[in-house]
């Protein structure tokens, strides 16, 4: 039962199939971390992704589980897949990996990606692979100072071009799998062309700030609902 169809679910369904369950798995951006020092759980984009499906109606409850972790790669990420994510059974899987990744090589990313997409697949879980945001570009005056080597290296990698490539395979590879695209770094490109994207970064390397946490929110509702017509119950549906 796809998600949009689980939002319409009566009170004989909830008992029949349960709550929809969201799982999403990924680095820093999906733990919670924005600037320097702070996880805010409020603000990241699962936690208003949920907000908007519940808004199109709160009957069905929505559980978000956050298997994100900050620094990790698709790699490393393996070995927790199946305990922290595919246990759960979710409806659906969220996968959004690529900026610790690009420290490594090319091929050791997608070959984690192919087996986390082959395991979800595998299961029946309808899985999403979220492109993550753009690096710096440059290194700014508020950068902390402890990261600002590594600013330098963030930005040489986004600026040659190295993370459009990483990300370009990587959608490629989710495609020949038929795993469906939430492509965020294609809208954070098309931004960089009129906007400071750097600036758009919480701290200024690659935690994008509350505010545009809500592009990924609105991308992902968009892409979960298409053209659904799920509409608010005109009358509750707690009581019988």
């Amino acid at each position: 039962m796809k998600l949009r169809e689980k939002l319409q679910l009566d009170y004989e369904g909830l008992i029949e199939h349960g709550p929809i369950t969201i799982v999403v798995f990924g680095d820093s951006v999906t733990h919670g971390a924005v600037a320097e020092g702070e996880i805010n759980y409020e603000t990241v984009y699962w936690n208003r992704l949920r907000q908007k499906l519940n808004a199109v109606r709160d009957y069905v409850p929505v559980n978000v589980i956050n298997a994100g972790i900050g620094g990790i790669t698709a790699e490393v990420s393996l070995k927790r897949l199946e305990k922290q994510a595919l246990k759960h059974e979710p409806d659906l899987m969220i996968v959004c990996f690529g900026l610790n990744d690009v420290n490594g090589e090319l091929e050791t990313y997608l070959s984690a990606l192919r087996e986390i997409f082959q395991k979800s697949l595998a299961c029946g879980i309808d899985t999403i692979f979220m492109t993550p945001n753009m690096l710096n570009t440059y290194v700014a005056e508020d950068t902390p100072k402890q990261h600002r080597n590594y600013a330098h290296i963030t930005a040489e990698m986004q600026n040659s071009g190295r993370m459009d490539r990483y990300i370009t395979e990587a959608v490629a590879l989710a495609n020949r799998m038929g795993v469906t695209v939430c492509d965020c770094y294609s809208e954070w490109k098309r931004l960089s062309k009129t906007e400071d994207t750097t600036a758009l970064l919480a701290n200024r390397i690659n935690h994008p700030t509350r505010d545009m946490h809500e592009l990924f929110a609105t991308m992902l509702f968009d892409v979960v609902m298409g053209e659904s017509t799920v509409t608010q119950a005109a009358e509750s549906t707690m009581y019988r």
